[in-house]
């Protein structure tokens, strides 16, 4: 057996800064996804569990502790009640959850947007499996503090999928959405100084922006645009005629 990787880091040099990832189908036939770090290489299954485990016969530690939170209910007549995550419990929850977080963030790289959608909704049940069952408020939120990140990669992924379409107007929505969902996380924590300095949302809203300028201009503000320019340049044969066409456009409309 060969353990040095010397020649696979060689061929594949790490840069300060960016995420360099790339996919392909393993010796086991099964497609993987590898995120190259200043260390080495970052392995993971690109379907799955990440690591290609699957605990207590699941296919993660989420439906494991599902199973265990059934068999609970039908031992006590259909209740939850007195079911809890321990400290430990959400330990191993919230690693595993890195896993997934670790290889949204390499599909996000490589664009497949409906697998991230895949990943993070799943981490989002597991942040809600959290808060709903830890046996302490401080165990809650030491996952619960994670989520903006989650849903900045999440906005930015549907967003990205609209904006394939060539949909500008629903990818701006989406952002906006994405940035009040945020904000209603912080507001429901009575945390509304973090929502002032929160990077995710100060991300999204200059993404917003950029998406803002890079859009193509409605018939209308093409026509505003153009009587601006016109009137700029003191062009005033242009843009009477500019102006007479934008007002039979909007008694059209």
């Amino acid at each position: 057996m060969k353990f040095d990787i010397s020649s696979l880091l060689a061929d594949w040099e790490y840069r300060p800064g960016q995420i360099d990832v790339r996919r392909f189908v393993g010796k086991d036939k099964i497609e993987k996804i590898q995120l190259r770090i200043d260390l080495g290489v970052l392995q993971m299954n690109a379907e799955g569990r990440p690591d290609g485990k699957q605990p207590y016969g699941h296919e993660s530690l989420l439906e494991h502790y599902e199973s265990r939170l059934a068999d609970h209910i039908s031992k006590h007549g259909g209740s939850d009640e007195e079911f809890a995550l321990n400290a430990e419990d959400c330990a191993r929850i919230f690693h595993e959850s890195i896993q997934y977080h670790h290889r949204y963030i390499c599909l996000f790289q490589l664009k497949d947007f409906d697998d991230v959608l895949r990943d993070t909704e799943r981490n989002l049940e597991v942040f809600e499996f959290v808060e709903e069952y830890a046996e302490s408020d401080e165990l809650s939120f030491s996952m619960q503090q994670f989520r903006p990140q989650l849903l900045m990669i999440q906005t930015r992924a549907r967003a990205s999928i609209a904006l394939e379409e060539g949909d500008y107007v629903q990818a701006m929505e989406l952002t906006r959405e994405g940035i009040e969902e945020i904000r209603d996380f912080f507001r429901e924590h009575d945390r509304f100084e973090m929502a002032e300095q929160s990077g995710e949302i100060k991300s999204l809203e200059q993404w917003l922006e950029e998406l803002n300028d890079e859009r193509p201009l409605t018939k209308k503000e093409a026509l505003e645009k153009a009587l601006s320019d016109a009137l700029q340049r003191e062009d005033y044969e242009k843009a009477a005629h500019v102006r007479d066409t934008l007002k039979s456009l909007k008694e059209s409309s």
